[in-house]
């Protein structure tokens, strides 16, 4: 199918992927799945930190992995295909591709692909980027908030006074002491921190 009308008509979101990342022995860092807090489905992902960062991202309502395969044909001839890592479909009926790299220089391969998946984007009217690691502080934050980041640590009876605790910056555990059994607010804020409810700098370890 052109890729044209495979952007138009097949929700990408609900396929699953077209090849799976191999479990390679010796790499620090393994593919797994991961359950999503915007769609209750688990995804397939090779980094669990860009599917964190889609999953936290109020922007995304869907996101798959390496749910199409694009094919085309080099100047000389050779047929290349390329599966981005992840997909996402925004809020406004949009879509991103997605391609995770390491902290290195992305090597002159993808980046050549890049450029095709890129133009190819842009001819649907998506977006398309090649994604790097986080620094190590806001992935920790991330690691660390997506552990609430199921619905059953919402607590909507505290919120109010979250928000009122917290509509000038102060340190997290001094807001929640003075909302209660640190046991039970603290998951909520969490979650609250997770959602958008309440914010952070991101680049500022969580204290």
């Amino acid at each position: 199918m052109p890729w044209g009308e495979a952007a138009r008509v097949v929700r990408l979101e609900d396929c699953g992927p077209v090849r799976r990342f191999p479990l390679r022995s010796g790499r620090r860092f393994a593919p797994g799945w991961w359950w999503s807090a915007t769609t209750g489905r688990l995804v397939h992902y090779g980094s669990r930190t860009q599917v964190m960062l889609l999953d936290r991202d109020l922007s995304v309502m869907a996101m798959a992995c390496r749910p199409v395969e694009l094919s085309w044909r080099e100047s000389e001839g050779t047929v290349v295909s390329h599966a981005p890592h992840l997909m996402a479909r925004f809020s406004d009926g949009g879509g991103l591709l997605l391609d995770c790299a390491g902290r290195e220089e992305i090597p002159p391969r993808l980046a050549h692909r890049a450029d095709v998946m890129a133009a190819a984007a842009r001819a649907v009217g998506w977006q398309y980027r090649v994604a790097s690691p986080p620094e190590p502080v806001v992935a920790a934050n991330l690691g660390w908030l997506s552990g609430y980041r199921h619905p059953r640590y919402r607590d909507t009876a505290l919120m109010e006074g979250a928000v009122r605790a917290f509509a000038r910056p102060r340190p997290l555990i001094e807001g929640a002491r003075g909302l209660g059994d640190t046991i039970r607010v603290l998951p909520a804020l969490f979650h609250a921190l997770w959602t958008g409810t309440l914010v952070s700098p991101a680049e500022r370890a969580l204290a």
